[in-house]
């Protein structure tokens, strides 16, 4: 029974690469890319094996990295990879130890897992100079491999077992991918403490070591050093995580095949109409409450905004690495807002392709393109002009830089709508694919990437060549610091952006009622 499961494995691995050629192109290359950062790490660990002090101190802070990596990542990407989902044996009477032996094994099979089995087992003969540590490490090696591929296993039962809704996973995505991207900032400050505190890295292996998370990455270290007593007692601590793994395994599993998490489309209580009460009843209206719903339901629109409580913070890290603190200042008040005005213009330019299947509603009940175009735009136009205002009026005003708020405010208006007009003529003639509805938000799909590039580029081209009559008044502002050219900046960016976003309405809306059946088959066989 476990030789089948593997190979079920095997199978689906493999027809997984032959639904595209660009799918096998990026795994070969993500596969080259992993395989050369490990081969970098490793290296390095094989010269510091003449010190086993420092060698113990990266294997223990790299290995328990590898084992909070595994426990968490595989939440955030649950999308992605549903093969031997324990759901789908509910009615196999398979006996429950060989399956989870299989499950155990299977996770091998795959860039990651054999990349950690490699890593695993170079680490542990880079103990070679110390024949009881390679040895210890040897026999460890399964121990340690183990302990990150079930924790995967263990953390991802648990969330499917807390609900099985759809909803609940996007959520959890959402909230796990901040700490990814605020890794310069967090890295950064790593770095300081650890200039500020020589031993700082030493003192948290230490600590670490005492951890399930680093005790069975320490202990060839204790044992090369000559702790043996230390070394004993973290095997224990060890071996017995790694059992309570298992049995935290078995219960989530079995919970899972009795009552399989099941999505219930059907759940949700209604509370009146949404947001179709607070927009005319027009088919502008009708489009703007639909394209609203889903910017706060749907995790692929979520995800896009994810970036903007995010972007201060990015922003004021760079500000600060890139000058003085005077500069800094200055720095973020004139990238804030125009960014921030640049994003989420840039947002509609996919809003067609997210539709799916869903597009053919529009079709169906005869909403214009004019509409539709002017619909999502006003969608849109809600959160993020209030953003926009105070993405340039609140760092101008806290820095003390009031003289530059009309400046930046002009450009920043003018990106956003400018955007939104691009993006409305954009998305009603260029789609690519994108996750269809119900999928991971962070999916790539297969074979997309030069389309996704082609349209993205023209967008950009297209705004960038759009916005220079308001960025050379915005320069002459800010280089000669008169206040006037500021108010010319501002100006131009309302008259010209709202003389784009007019524009891009009627192009998109001619365009979509012009070729909306083939919208459609486009944006039908994303996949």
């Amino acid at each position: 029974m476990v030789a089948h499961l593997l190979r079920l494995k095997l199978v689906l691995l493999r027809n997984s690469l032959r639904r595209s050629p660009w799918q096998l192109v990026g795994i070969v290359l993500g596969g080259l890319y992993g395989v050369g950062i490990l081969a970098l790490l490793l290296g390095a660990l094989f010269v510091a094996g003449s010190n086993p002090a420092l060698a113990r101190t990266g294997v223990i802070l790299g290995g328990a990295l590898a084992v909070l990596g595994w426990a968490l990542i595989p939440v955030l990407f649950s999308g992605l990879d549903l093969t031997l989902d324990p759901a789908r044996f509910t009615t196999f009477a398979i006996p429950v130890p060989k399956l989870l032996t299989g499950l155990a094994l299977g996770g091998l099979i795959g860039i990651p897992g054999a990349t950690m089995l490699l890593a695993v087992l170079v680490q542990a003969l880079s103990w070679f100079r110390s024949p009881p540590a390679l040895a210890a490490a040897l026999v460890l090696a399964g121990v340690a491999l183990f302990t990150c591929l079930i924790a995967a296993r263990v953390t991802v039962a648990a969330a499917v077992s807390l609900t099985g809704s759809r909803r609940f996973r996007d959520v959890t995505g959402l909230l796990l991918i901040v700490p990814l991207i605020l890794l310069g900032p967090l890295l950064s400050a790593v770095g300081e403490g650890i200039s500020m505190n020589g031993d700082f890295l030493v003192r948290l292996a230490d600590g670490l070591s005492w951890t399930p998370l680093g005790a069975v990455w320490a202990v060839p270290g204790d044992i090369a050093l000559g702790h043996f007593g230390a070394a004993a007692a973290k095997t224990v601590i060890s071996v017995v995580f790694l059992a309570v793994l298992v049995l935290l395994w078995k219960a989530l599993l079995l919970r899972a095949l009795v009552n399989p998490p099941q999505v219930s489309a059907g759940g949700r209580k209604s509370a009146g109409v949404g947001f179709f009460a607070r927009f005319p009843a027009t088919p502008t209206g009708a489009v703007a409450a639909r394209a609203l719903t889903y910017w706060f339901r749907d995790p692929r629109y979520s995800a896009s905004l994810l970036i903007i409580p995010i972007l201060p913070v990015l922003v004021v890290f760079m500000a600060n690495n890139a000058g003085p603190d005077g500069s800094a200042g200055v720095l973020v008040t004139l990238v804030m807002g125009p960014l921030v005005g640049f994003l989420l213009g840039y947002t509609l330019h996919a809003d067609v392709s997210y539709d799916n299947t869903a597009f053919a509603l529009h079709l169906a009940t005869g909403v214009s393109g004019r509409a539709d175009r002017a619909g999502r735009v006003l969608a849109c136009a809600v959160f993020a002009v209030p953003a926009v205002l105070l993405a340039s009026l609140l760092p101008a005003f806290l820095s003390g830089l009031t003289q530059l708020a009309p400046t930046v405010l002009g450009v920043s208006v003018g990106a956003l709508l400018v955007g939104m007009g691009v993006s409305s003529a954009v998305s009603a003639r260029y789609t690519y694919n994108v996750p269809v509805p119900g999928e991971n938000a962070f999916k790539t799909p297969p074979g997309s990437a030069g389309r996704t590039f082609l349209v993205q580029g023209i967008f950009a081209m297209a705004l960038l060549v759009l916005l220079v009559p308001v960025l050379v008044p915005a320069v002459i502002a800010v280089v000669t610091e008169n206040m006037a050219w500021g108010f010319v900046t501002l100006a131009a960016g309302t008259v010209l952006g709202s003389a784009v976003l007019v524009a891009g309405i009627r192009l998109g809306g001619r365009w979509m009622d012009a070729r909306g059946p083939e919208l459609l088959q486009q944006v039908s066989v994303n996949k």
